[in-house]
This record gives structure tokens, sequence and C-alpha cells, in this order.
């Protein structure tokens, strides 16, 4: 997503903890927007710390002078069957995967009254929407942020601020590289899905650049699923 969007001009603030990882990451998405003229900045901080998600946000505003458009990208996962799981994990999943991103919005939309513009995208997942028994706290999680997506979208929508998600199916990133390499996995997939296939990352680009982009200025509380298929396959 942020290569997409740098691609297309923007300048991205790419936010990770862990500092290493992050200067890779900005390099690629700077010379992924060299072409365009996009370019990228490093933003180290943990999300569930509100008071660095703050200082994070007046780095952007001082060094940019605005903020166009949040992304928040973050899902903590910790798969247990409800009497395995600690109330204690619920708690944090739920701070990283929804608390973090309430914290954020809440910060972007003050810059984003101010100009009477902005486009919020929430990453949320097809576990929102359905389920699957032992994943009970994520689903939670992310079925929340969708509905905190649509109660944003009302609250923002007068001050010029457009509030969407996007829900990412089965995308064979690092953390899924496990089951990535599963050939039961992918055979499932074959038969469960649409297209028959894991989702390469660079195939969730156009659904952000599409949300930040003038072509959705009247798209707001929507869930875009980009998922191969999966939830119109049976």
């Amino acid at each position: 997503m942020a290569k997409a969007l740098a691609a297309h001009g923007t300048t991205v603030w790419l936010n990770g903890r862990d500092p290493a990882g992050l200067r890779d990451a900005v390099r690629q998405v700077h010379e992924a927007g060299q072409p365009a003229g996009g370019t990228a900045h490093a933003l180290p901080f943990d999300v569930t710390d509100e008071a660095a998600a703050s200082a994070a946000v007046a780095q952007i505003l001082a060094g940019s002078g605005r903020l166009d458009i949040l992304v928040n990208n973050v899902g903590q996962r910790r798969r247990q069957p409800l009497d395995e799981l600690p109330a204690q994990a619920l708690r944090e999943m739920l701070e990283a995967n929804l608390v973090s991103a309430w914290h954020l919005c809440r910060e972007a939309a003050r810059p984003m009254r101010a100009q009477g513009f902005g486009r919020i995208i929430n990453v949320t997942s097809i576990a929102g929407p359905i389920a699957r028994a032992g994943d009970a706290a994520y689903t939670t999680s992310k079925g929340a942020l969708e509905a905190l997506t649509r109660a944003l979208a009302a609250e923002l929508g007068p001050q010029g601020i457009n509030v969407n998600a996007i829900a990412p199916g089965y995308f064979a990133t690092d953390t899924n590289a496990t089951m990535v390499q599963d050939a039961d996995v992918a055979a499932w997939l074959d038969r469960r899905s649409s297209l028959g296939r894991w989702g390469q990352p660079e195939e969730i680009g156009g659904a952000a650049v599409f949300l930040a982009s003038p072509a959705a200025s009247y798209v707001t509380g929507q869930v875009l699923i980009v998922d191969g298929g999966y939830l119109a396959h049976f």
C-alpha cells in the first residue's frame, strides 16, 4: 500500500517498531515513488503508545505541513480457544488492533478538519464479517474496527473526511510464510476462493490508492473486500 501510494506521488511517513527493518522499507517505498515524485520517511514508534503516536502526527505536520491520508494497518493475532485465552491477551489485542487506530484517527482528524479534507483507511480483515473457531479475540478486534470505521464516517463526513476500510483475505506476506509454503493450505484455497490462490502484497495497493484518491470522493463508511473471491465463493 505504501509503495502504491508513493508511486502516485504521495509523501509517505512509514511507521514500524523495528528501526532497521523500517529503514529498508523506507528505501523501497522511496524508490517506488521516484518516477511520480513520491517519497518516504521513517516514523518509528509503537502504535499502542499514545504519547508517541501523538508526537508522530505532530512530526508529520512539522515536516509536511499537512496530513491528508491515514492508513491504520496493524494486525496482532493470537489464535486460542475461548477457555485458553486469558482476558489480558484480549485486552492487549484490542489495544493494538482497535484502540491504537481510534487514537490515531482522533489525532489525524484534527488537522484534517482544519484542511476540510482527509482520507482515513482502516485495514480490517475478512475475519471481521465472518469467523472461525479458536480465533475469537482477533475476530472481535477486526469486527470492532469495522464498526469504528462506520461510526467515524458518520461523525467526520461533514468536515470533509472520508473514512473507509480495506478487508484483506489470504495474502502471501512474511507473517504468513509458513502457511504459504503449506501445500494443504494452497489446495484448500484453490477450492475455497474464486481465484484459487494466495494474494500477493502488491495486489492490495490499488485498493488503498482508490480510497485515498478523488475517484472515491463519494465513498465513505464502506469496507472494500480484497480477498480473491473468498467471501463470494462456496
